[in-house]
């Protein structure tokens, strides 16, 4: 049972949503809220569910909440996978630790018998329609065996039948014993209901009670016609079914680590099905390379005829692509799935190991396309012939400026809110890397501030250990070019630091970029 007393909430400004709302939510019922668009359904919803924890007054579970599932508006489900692969790594990240895996399998198939969906196990969620989504997304929570359901619009956007047959699941649920709290926009949802909370347009509770009750109380013949009120001042037999499914045993949440793992492998499972995203990895180091072949001359680090200015554009074009991979790489993880973290975020998903499960997918994709780019430059003789220690050197900055960018991508990627505004945000990224690394001016010429900030550009750090690997002070104080000394003389001390020192600002960069991206997450979530 569940006690809201004296609930109130409050949006931007100061502004009040909910204002003293109390009411009880009796074991095993199915309740609806309704009211007027900006009424405060869903402010409601979330103030109980503990999703936003209310600014006023408390909500109790009476006997403890227990497992609760949560199903917001919108479908959100990945939408690249088959079905019971989605559900497979749903229930691998809420059952509890130590689930046989047998044990998983059957409730996986409890739940798709139970929303008639174990025809379309096999299906790519994406294709699935818009009812058959909706219940995939139900499917999900139910995995855990809920004692409390809540649901925002769940029959938004679906046809009369389809919303008839879920509201049939969902009254089927209730009468098994599962508290079930919704909002709902469609009339006839509330018939099934036990009771209604009807909202008026200022968040103030308006009535509460049995459906029937309701119209009497706002002497009108139909729910719809509450709607003025306010303005004014069978194709599948649910009920049943999914109570015949296997009831997980109750235990420990799953460990850090093995959360780890599992995403780790729903993401390198998403990464293989997104034929867009395979495509934009794999394009963009081939275009990238292919620029560089026809930009730079070969034999640029001859000591015979050395090439100062070439040299310094071919270290900093190599330390910008590490760079650019790593950052377009991580910019669109987070974002694109965002309501999917919120949701799981309820369900016991650390932020640690989600983030950390990102970057180990991506990182071996960056390992390989780093050393593709230093072994095609070599193999074009835009790189000197030296030993592979020196080209191990080369390969750890690369690859710990590449990690760095994609910690920063990560960042943004769980800032932002949309793909749009990842996409806004690369070129804003890409220019002070571009301008404050050394490359284009040398730092120690730099106006002061441009100094100070050219020590927040990760990529400057690749650029001076790349140069450190190469030698290029030898090379250009005993270039026969005129160019060579002045311009090392215009770098000062720039290349002289040890490589390790390099590696270690670079590998700060990457912790300080994950735990900010861990800090964001949890706070947006």
């Amino acid at each position: 049972m569940i006690e809201v007393r004296g609930v109130g909430q409050r949006a931007g400004g100061g502004r009040r949503t909910l204002r003293d709302v109390s009411l009880t939510i009796g074991s095993g019922e199915l309740v609806a809220i309704i009211g007027g668009s900006g009424a405060g359904k869903t402010t409601l919803l979330d103030a109980i569910a503990g999703v936003r924890p209310p600014a006023e007054g408390e909500v109790s579970f009476n006997g403890g909440a227990g497992a609760f599932g949560y199903v917001p508006q919108d479908d959100i489900v990945h939408l690249e996978m088959p079905l019971r692969r989605t559900l497979r790594y749903a229930a691998g990240l809420r059952l509890p630790a130590g689930t046989p895996p047998e044990l998983a399998e059957r409730a996986v198939d409890a739940v798709l018998k139970a929303l008639a969906l174990t025809g379309r196990a096999g299906q790519r969620v994406g294709s699935l329609s818009g009812g058959e989504r909706k219940r995939a997304s139900i499917a999900v929570e139910l995995l855990t065996r809920p004692r409390v359901f809540f649901l925002d619009e769940p029959t938004s956007g679906l046809d009369p039948a389809t919303a008839a047959d879920l509201m049939r699941l969902l009254r089927g649920l209730a009468d098994a014993g599962t508290t079930v709290v919704l909002t709902t926009h469609h009339p006839p949802d509330v018939a099934v209901c036990d009771r209604v909370a009807v909202l008026a347009r200022d968040g103030r509770l308006a009535f509460y009670g049995a459906p029937d009750e309701a119209r009497e109380e706002f002497r009108v013949t139909g729910i719809e016609d509450i709607y003025l009120r306010l303005a004014e001042a069978e194709p599948h037999e649910w009920e049943g079914r999914f109570g015949a499914g296997p009831v997980p045993v109750a235990g420990p949440g799953v460990g850090a680590f093995r959360q780890w793992a599992l995403l780790a492998r729903r993401n390198l499972d998403l990464l293989s099905r997104n034929r867009l995203t395979l495509a934009v990895l794999a394009g963009s180091p081939v275009m990238v390379l292919a620029m560089f072949a026809v930009l730079f001359r070969p034999g640029a680090f001859s000591p015979e005829s050395p090439s100062p200015g070439a040299t310094v554009m071919i270290l900093f074009w190599i330390a910008f692509g590490g760079f650019f991979f790593g950052l377009t790489y991580g910019l669109l993880q987070i974002c694109t799935e965002l309501p999917v973290v919120r949701r799981e975020r309820l369900t016991g998903l650390r932020v640690g190991p989600y983030v950390l499960a990102k970057a180990a997918v991506l990182l071996p994709l960056l390992a390989g396309v780093d050393a593709l780019m230093l072994g095609v430059l070599r193999a074009l003789d835009r790189l000197p012939a030296m030993g592979w220690g020196t080209y191990a050197e080369l390969f750890v900055t690369l690859l710990l400026c590449s990690l760095a960018a994609l910690a920063l991508g990560l960042l943004v990627s769980a800032a932002v809110t949309d793909p749009a505004q990842a996409t806004m945000a690369l070129p804003m990224l890409c220019f002070p890397q571009v301008l404050f690394v050394g490359a284009i001016l040398p730092v120690p010429v730099m106006a002061a501030p441009g100094r100070w900030l050219s020590y927040a550009m990760s990529n400057r750090w690749a650029f001076e250990g790349l140069g450190h690997s190469l030698g290029v002070e030898r090379l250009w104080g005993s270039g026969r070019s005129p160019l060579g000394p002045p311009l090392l003389a215009s770098y000062g001390d720039t290349f002289a630091r040890a490589v390790a020192v390099d590696w270690a600002v670079l590998a700060g960069f990457t912790a300080a970029f994950l735990a900010g991206t861990c800090l964001v997450l949890a706070r947006r979530t």
